[in-house]
Formats: structure tokens, sequence, C-alpha cells
């Protein structure tokens, strides 16, 4: 079965963007609210490091508040479906189904909640600039034995890069995005955790 953290991408974030020697200021967090809160419905491209370093790509698909679907491209036939308050692996080399988990205990509700905070009690452990990226390191007060995310922004417009996931065991599964491509919608099918269909 695939594990857990390798697959949270999360369900399941080193950097591969255009760096230069520019920086920015920090963007605050009720900036970053709102950009969160008013993300569109997208879809983009995306490259995931694992925590024993190899990679995978594929196509990802959100739908705030609640929903994300990760489509790994071949050989890699797995997939990842957050809907209904559930996070849904499907592992090709299983045949008992996918494992479900809630998605409030992990990470990714904090990108997915209706109504996200980062300004809660407890919420960022961590708010800094780092050359032309705003790092925000954030955590469930309520479980933070779940574990954390990173997520990385840039300015001019804000826009989400990647994150990463820290798990309870210290492993780190890391989630680069391509250009956000805002969609009019998208097939509620896409986002079915029982009944998976292929999005082409």
């Amino acid at each position: 079965m695939i594990k857990y953290t390798s697959r949270i991408a999360a369900v399941t974030c080193a950097l591969v963007l255009s760096a230069g020697p520019s920086f920015a200021e920090k963007i605050s967090l009720d900036r970053l609210n709102e950009y969160i809160n008013a993300l569109p419905v997208v879809k983009t491209s995306f490259t995931q490091i694992n925590s024993d370093r190899s990679k995978s790509k594929g196509k990802l698909y959100l739908s705030r508040p609640g929903k994300m679907r990760f489509e790994y491209a071949p050989p890699n036939k797995a997939l990842v479906i957050a809907s209904a308050g559930s996070v849904a692996i499907y592992d090709d080399k299983s045949k008992n189904g996918p494992a479900i988990y809630p998605l409030k205990k992990t990470p990714l509700n904090l990108i997915l909640g209706k109504n996200v905070d980062l300004k809660s009690d407890g919420m960022v452990a961590k708010h800094i600039e780092s050359g032309e990226y705003t790092i925000v390191i954030a955590r469930d007060p309520k479980r933070q034995a779940q574990g954390q995310i990173q997520l990385v922004f840039t300015d001019n417009p804000v826009a989400l890069r990647q994150w990463v996931i820290t798990d309870q065991s210290r492993q780190q599964t890391t989630v680069m995005l391509g250009k956000l491509k805002e969609q009019k919608k998208l097939p509620l099918r896409l986002f079915e955790i029982t009944k998976v269909k292929n999005s082409d």
C-alpha cells in the first residue's frame, strides 16, 4: 500500500522555481488568509518529492473548500482524493479499496478548510521572508501531533508555489506546483471517493 506520508501531498514541499537574487517583503498573514480563502477552482501540474527522495509527477485539481484531487502520471497509477471531509488514497497494488482518513486530521485541512485563519492562536509556528518567497509553517493547534505544513508563496500577485508536509514521524513530502490555471468549474465526478474515474 502507498505510504500515507508519500501520497498526502495532501494528501496527500526543494524549490525548483525560477529563483533569482531578488528579494521581496514578507506577505502579511491577512493577505495570505484572503488569498487562500479566495482561491478559485484551479488545475495545475505538480512534482512530488517523497521522503525517500523518489519523485512523482501528475495533475492536481482543487476546488475550495474541501476538494482536491491528485492524479499521478504513469507508471504510477496512484490517486488521492480529498472530498466530503475525508482523504482517500487509492493504491493500484491494493485490492481492498482506498485507505480513508479524516481530512481534519491531515495538514491539508489547513489549505482546504472552509475558513482558513492563519492568525488563529497557535496556528502559525513560523512566518518568514526568504529571498523572493514568503514561508509559513502552520499546524492545527488542537492536533499538533498530526504534523505540520510549510507553505511557500510568491508575491505580485500572491501565489502558492509549493508545500512541504511533515508527518508525526518527521518524514517529509514536498509538492511543487506549476502555474495555477483557473477553471470555470470541474466535474463533480473528479471528487467522488466511492466511484473513481480518470479525468480525461
